[in-house]
């Protein structure tokens, strides 16, 4: 039987059977909800368009053309997305303000026999709960923080002790980002950030998943990594954990690191152009050496140099800026997995606990 859309201003409190995002291709790139799908009832190039229209000709042209387009649009995402749902198929729909764009894919999957939700006020509501929710849930959490020098393997070491049943907070991986200057992430092409408010999306999702019962394992990020920002809430709790600071001898650290960049290996101009913009820093002839040491592919010297001249120096000054409440210390020889596997027993026998929840 058809039925009419149910309105809800907080649909994080019911589970769907799948969440759409009828926005245009654009603003869904730019955020929304993790897990939503994109089935749009104006694309980029219509949205425009409709826009045009209602600015030159009329708003009543504007809303003819617009229905035309989007009813175009519903029908094949009918044929196409919807065909196979069953009766007890339940979405959640929303658009960028809960206006005509989801209420109209909402009236036809109602008229049809669906149970739908619609957000009311749309992606604004949703952006809005989650700015409040990351001004005062970061404050929930009791945080340990992993400190170490370049190199020292502070992520693979985190990603380890996540796989022991730590709950681990990894910033780098929902930034899609290293965190410093030569940090982007590379697939054979560099990969894009994501946006400051999917940052913020994907970064609530994470705390959400968290028990508060126990600690939350960060690395000493700065507050900005790459193109996008820590929250100033959970930014202030990092500054005041407690630290675990690791420490690894240089020529270690300089092979992790061959390991773990061979992009700018393999891509010596990307490397040059970045190291470039640190030439007002570091002077003309310290950069000449770099490049010389590019030409000649001596990656290690380079990789060594960059670390006594640029990033040790910076740790330090961060160390003593932002984590200066360093509780315990550990030398590691390498970074081998023996070493790691040492290293996290230590972690849990000197009172450092894991925060297990298994």
């Amino acid at each position: 039987m058809p039925s009419t859309p149910v309105y809800t201003q907080q649909p994080w409190l019911e589970t769907y059977s799948e969440i759409i995002d009828v926005r245009s291709e654009g603003e869904f790139a730019e955020d929304h909800i993790p897990g939503a799908i994109n089935l749009p009832v104006l694309n980029n190039e219509e949205r425009a368009e409709v826009g045009t229209i209602y600015k030159q000709v009329s708003p009543f042209t504007a809303r003819k053309v617009g229905a035309a387009l989007v009813y175009q649009n519903l029908s094949r995402h009918l044929r196409e997305h919807f065909a196979d749902k069953e009766k007890d198929y339940r979405p959640l729909v929303y658009c960028w303000r809960g206006g005509q764009r989801s209420n109209s894919m909402a009236w036809v999957l109602a008229q049809i026999g669906w149970r739908v939700s619609v957000i009311e006020g749309g992606y604004k509501t949703y952006r809005a709960y989650v700015r409040e929710q990351l001004a005062k849930l970061p404050l929930d959490f009791t945080y340990q923080v992993l400190c170490g020098k370049t190199g020292s393997g502070k992520t693979y070491i985190l990603r380890q002790m996540q796989q022991r049943g730590a709950q681990v907070l990894d910033l780098e991986n929902l930034a899609n980002h290293r965190g410093s200057l030569l940090g982007e992430e590379w697939h054979d092409k560099p990969l894009a950030q994501p946006s400051q408010k999917y940052f913020e999306s994907l970064l609530l999702q994470q705390l959400q998943s968290f028990d508060s019962r126990f600690p939350v394992w960060v690395e000493s990020e700065s507050n900005k990594i790459g193109q996008v920002y820590v929250p100033q809430s959970l930014w202030l709790k990092m500054k005041q954990a407690s630290c675990v600071e690791i420490h690894v001898p240089t020529a270690a650290r300089v092979e992790f690191l061959l390991q773990q960049y061979p992009h700018l290996i393999e891509h010596p101009d990307v490397l040059q152009a970045k190291l470039g913009h640190l030439k007002e820093r570091y002077g003309k002839q310290k950069l000449s050496q770099w490049y010389e040491a590019i030409a000649q592919q001596a990656w290690a010297d380079l990789f060594q140099d960059l670390l006594s001249s640029h990033y040790d120096p910076t740790y330090t000054h961060s160390m003593q800026r932002d984590f200066h409440n360093v509780k315990q210390e550990f030398s590691l020889p390498n970074l081998s997995d023996s070493s790691i596997a040492k290293l996290l027993a230590s972690l849990t026998t000197q009172g450092a606990a894991l925060g297990s929840k298994k």
